[in-house]
């Protein structure tokens, strides 16, 4: 078998080998090689404007997120604003009407009890007089005689009242 016949055999084997592996390496990796290198290249780049362009947009929807917070915080302030503004101007309007209330109830009392001291001093004239007339009918009845200074007490009790 002429394979394993070294010595004539294994130099022009080694020589083949030479060759064909110039002939791969020259031709496939030198030619495929820069090829690759620029998809790998163009493929780095990408990924790496897509990763920029990612924290862009993360960083835009941080901002965003950010100033939706603010704005409802704003508006929830305001909102807290406005409540306590309406409650204010409300418990004015009911503190206005409840002492104008007040007012009329402390008139009319004032009133009342002008008119109820007023029918009181009238009403105890009248018992004083009607009391002097009794006392002067008593008198009188069981005298006989009409007592002649009932007419000056009844004059001065009136004086007094």
């Amino acid at each position: 078998m002429p394979q394993f016949e070294f010595a004539t055999v294994f130099w022009p084997q080694l020589i083949w080998l030479a060759i064909f592996f110039a002939i791969l390496y020259f031709g496939v990796v030198q030619l495929t090689l820069p090829k690759l290198g620029k998809v790998i290249t163009a493929r780095e780049d990408q990924m790496t404007g897509d990763l920029a362009s990612a924290e862009k947009a993360q960083a835009e929807a941080t901002q965003l997120g950010l100033d939706y917070d603010a704005g409802v915080a704003a508006a929830q302030d305001a909102a807290r604003a406005q409540l306590v503004a309406a409650r204010l101007s409300a418990t004015t309007a009911v503190e206005g009407k409840l002492a104008a209330a007040n007012a009329a109830l402390d008139e009319k009392a004032a009133t009342a009890q002008a008119a109820l001291d007023a029918a009181r001093n009238k009403a105890l004239a009248e018992i004083e007089t009607v009391a002097a007339e009794a006392a002067t009918a008593i008198v009188e009845k069981l005298t006989g005689n009409r007592p002649a200074d009932a007419d000056a007490v009844s004059a001065a009790r009136a004086a007094l009242a």
